[in-house]
């Protein structure tokens, strides 16, 4: 037994000894950045395995430390940034475009998609993708916010003067309806059917994402497969995957029957085909390097726009309601401006003409973005050693881009817990790298027009019907898939009266 029991002290002995040299080379290659405390061999582990301190957490460290310090998470230093100058120099580079491991946790459903594939695929995908966010597109979409928003108003009709209720949930599926129609040109109507296995699975594989980052041993491939969640990951997989590889199929078939009945017509209306394309059409007439898209292709930037798109503008949507319903004259002014927009027409279907009129309501947007970002922190990772002044980042280093702690710095915003909407007006100017909702530089996100587009259809809607009032409930923020409240976003609504018996 005691020959035993050496063998496993040996062992023990032997990999502290293995972990703390891979530390201590880690410490000294990155010396030059001050080191947020952390234990001895796990080093900051313990301090984010929960969703709703990590931001708390982070914060600190970055306040305490100018913007810029290190985390250790068992032998892997972290670089954590807030600081502005770090942030042009970190995201304004060609050459640190690739995003950290953790994303990886995505590739069997994303496949290399946009948000997740390395900086060479990137650019290329990125390159030929540009053209179908062009407002020329995104203007067609309209109509589909329009009636989608309206089904929302149908179901929150029901909520109206009774006490306070959760409104995340309603503004998720809607937004997951709004994604789903234009990006596949299907219906999933999940606002009125939540639990078909689509929405189930999309939901699910978020969840799973959310834990196995936090997780000290999911993380690792090698012990996931040992987990249940593994399971459950492949069976939503397949369910999403399914899904999606049947609208593409439909649609190459429709538009195949279509150009077969109409081989002599040349009008897009003519040939049955409607008018108002969606993001699946046009990935099916884009080509790389003169060669058609591959469905492998296709399908990975559909169900990357799914996976980016719901739960981002939903979590704005989501915390900018919650900012009304507790600054009423900021609700006010917000409304008023709907008014001189509408007129006598208080629920005309929003237009892409009144969008560019709603200069408040996106002021009132940008700053509950500012605060309440959908995405706190993204990741990047250096594929070589890159000089830094007279530094060097080394080659494989993991950086988290800490947009919740940048876009509440002080120096940029006085006071920097306050709404206050004023902060963007056209005359004042913000410093593109202190304010990042949507990240900054050449791998920035490419829906942001569409985003703003949606939200404020769907903001423009919900005001020309709803007051929005507080419950008296705190949100307990996390850093989940998106930035979200674990206690929900509580509010009270009431029905909005006519503007012409005011």
């Amino acid at each position: 037994m005691s020959f035993v029991v050496a063998i496993l002290v040996g062992v023990i002995a032997t990999l502290a000894a293995y972990l703390w040299l891979k530390i201590q080379r880690g410490n000294n290659k990155l010396k030059w950045i001050p080191e947020a405390p952390g234990l001895p061999l796990i080093g900051n582990v313990l301090e984010l395995q929960k969703s709703t301190e990590i931001l708390n957490k982070l914060l600190n460290h970055c306040q305490q430390n100018n913007g810029l310090c290190t985390i250790r998470i068992l032998t892997e230093k972290y670089i954590v940034v807030s600081d502005p100058e770090f942030l042009e120099f970190l995201l304004g580079k060609l050459d640190i475009l690739d995003k950290t491991d953790e994303y990886q946790y995505l590739d069997n459903w994303l496949l290399s998609g946009l948000l997740t594939a390395k900086a060479d695929i990137w650019k290329t995908s990125r390159k030929m993708l540009t053209p179908t966010f062009h407002f020329s597109v995104l203007e067609n979409f309209i109509e589909t916010f329009n009636l989608n928003t309206n089904i929302l108003v149908e179901l929150l009709s029901k909520e109206v003067d009774k006490d306070y209720f959760n409104i995340a949930p309603f503004i998720t599926m809607a937004s997951l309806d709004i994604i789903c129609e234009t990006t596949m040109g299907v219906s999933i109507d999940a606002q009125k059917n939540p639990k078909s296995d689509y929405t189930v699975a999309v939901k699910g594989k978020c969840k799973l994402l959310v834990d196995r980052t936090y997780s000290a041993y999911k993380r690792f491939e090698i012990l996931y497969p040992l987990s249940k969640d593994y399971y459950l990951d492949k069976k939503y997989n397949k369910t999403l995957q399914t899904f999606t590889i049947k609208v593409i199929n439909d649609r190459k078939n429709e538009l195949k029957n279509a150009t077969k009945k109409n081989e002599n017509k040349t009008n897009d209306e003519d040939m049955g085909i409607k008018k108002r394309k969606v993001f699946l059409d046009l990935l099916l007439e884009a080509t790389i390097n003169g060669r058609p898209l591959s469905e492998e292709e296709i399908r990975r930037e559909v169900n990357t726009f799914m996976f980016a798109g719901h739960d981002t503008t939903s979590s704005s949507i989501n915390f900018t309601l919650y900012c009304l319903s507790l600054h009423p004259e900021v609700q006010k002014r917000a409304v008023e401006e709907q008014e001189r927009i509408f007129g006598d027409e208080q629920h005309r279907p929003a237009a892409y003409r009144d969008l560019q009129e709603m200069k408040y309501l996106e002021m009132v947007i940008k700053e509950s973005m500012r605060m309440y970002p959908p995405v706190p922190y993204i990741g990047r990772k250096t594929s070589k050693d890159i000089p830094y002044k007279n530094e060097v980042i080394p080659a494989n280093t993991s950086i988290l881009v800490m947009i919740f702690c940048a876009n509440r710095n002080p120096k940029f915003y006085p006071q920097p817990d306050k709404f206050d909407p004023s902060r963007f007006e056209e005359s004042k100017v913000q410093s593109q790298y202190s304010y990042l909702p949507f990240s900054a530089g050449p791998r920035n996100c490419i829906g942001q027009k569409y985003a703003m587009m949606e939200m404020k259809v769907v903001l423009s809607v919900l005001l020309r019907n709803f007051e929005f009032l507080p419950s008296g409930m705190d949100l307990t923020l996390a850093a989940e898939a998106v930035l979200d409240s674990l206690n929900g976003v509580n509010l009270k609504i009431k029905r909005r009266e006519k503007w012409n018996e005011n």
